[in-house]
């Protein structure tokens, strides 16, 4: 009889759930216990914190409770130590092992990398936040709100553009709106052409764009950058500074400030048995930049690993390597969304945004109701 395996797999974001879905397709629960492990029980898609930000939809009717994923071991508490060489790791002090460890931790926020920010900006890019920003600005009827991009890189690029767009038709022509980030460009990982596509729906709603500016400093009111120029606001929604989760710094596998780089087509790390995918890690692209931090990039990641995990359990050869293919949607009000999609591991990287639509909205939901249905049933 064969003695039971696990596979640990630490973060239950889009890559860590796609990992175990796809791993308990692949084995059976009688020869493979599948840990997953998260500090929440629930799942939520993270652009549904841009619709509970300005009261378009709330979290809850895209909010999913992990258990229901079958056959999958639960594990809720605080991961507060990760062993990468012994694919261990410890849930509120209590030891975890496996034969396997996929590490899917995501970026963690730190809002308090920029003085005063936490104190006088709303973090939209938090869901408990997110979920409790309409409050304030629905009683918005004049004045500049500001969506600020404290640093790069951040998950979704493209949402902070989204966010002001949706902004302008909910709030309406009389609030000014701006958006600022260190970029030279909105969307460098796509190209100049077609971040301009971004840049011209921006101006076509009257929302100013300000490239290149690198926030130092926020007071009540005041924003200062770092070439010496201000911007005031009256609401700040932040996108604040992303950072790779201190336990990865901790554990070795990650400089102070960098993040962790498996292998971009295979997400070895350098360990046996060791996977690392989605947020938490760093894939340069042939144009220099890095692979965007996005659930679409993380889920195909995630699959990948499962994969591979599966063949080397059952003694085949691994073959299964991540394509770098994927897309995200970017809503512009009106019942529209463009799709930005493309070849990101391709040399030169190959990216297209289209045209906003209707049916680009309507597969924005799709993709939100097919995935929880595969993850979670109903």
């Amino acid at each position: 009889m064969l003695s039971m395996k696990r596979v640990v797999i630490a973060g239950a974001g889009f890559g860590g759930i796609g990992a175990a879905v796809a791993l308990r397709r692949m084995v059976s629960p009688a020869q493979v216990e599948i840990v997953l492990a998260d500090r929440r029980s629930d799942f939520v898609m993270g652009f549904r914190k841009t619709w509970a930000a300005l009261g378009i939809e709330g979290l809850e009717p895209g909010r999913r409770d992990l258990r229901a994923i079958a056959d999958v071991t639960l594990a809720v508490g605080d991961i507060t130590r990760l062993d990468a060489a012994a694919r261990l790791i410890e849930i509120d002090g209590r030891p975890i092992e496996g034969d396997a460890l996929v590490i899917a931790l995501g970026a963690q926020q730190a809002a308090d990398a920029v003085p005063g920010l936490a104190e006088f900006g709303l973090n939209v890019w938090d869901r408990d936040t997110a979920a409790t920003a309409w409050s304030k600005l629905s009683a918005v009827r004049s004045g500049t709100v500001v969506i600020g991009i404290f640093g790069l890189p951040y998950t979704c690029p493209p949402a902070p553009y989204e966010l002001a767009l949706l902004c302008r038709e909910r709030l309406g022509p009389q609030v000014a709106l701006t958006v600022f980030g260190p970029a030279p460009i909105a969307l460098p990982v796509v190209g100049t052409v077609e971040s301009a596509k971004v840049e011209r729906m921006l101006a076509d709603h009257r929302i100013e764009f300000l490239p290149g500016r690198q926030a130092t400093a926020v007071e009540r009111g005041r924003i200062a950058f770092a070439d010496g120029t201000e911007q005031a606001y009256d609401v700040l929604l932040a996108v604040p500074p992303h950072r790779c989760p201190h336990l990865l710094v901790d554990a070795g596998l990650a400089e102070p400030g960098g993040w962790l780089r498996p292998d971009p087509r295979t997400l070895e790390l350098p360990l046996p048995d060791v996977y690392a995918v989605g947020d938490c890690t760093a894939i340069t692209l042939a144009n220099g930049l890095p692979l965007p931090k996005a659930g679409i990039f993380a889920h195909a990641q995630g699959e990948v690993v499962a994969a591979r995990i599966a063949a080397r359990l059952a003694g085949r050869p691994p073959t299964a390597t991540f394509a770098g293919e994927g897309y995200c949607f970017i809503e512009v009000g009106g019942g529209r969304a463009a799709k930005a999609a493309g070849r990101f591991l391709a040399e030169p990287v190959e990216v297209e945004i289209s045209e906003p639509s209707a049916a680009g909205l309507s597969e924005k939901r799709e993709f939100e109701r097919a995935r929880l249905s595969e993850w979670f049933g109903g």
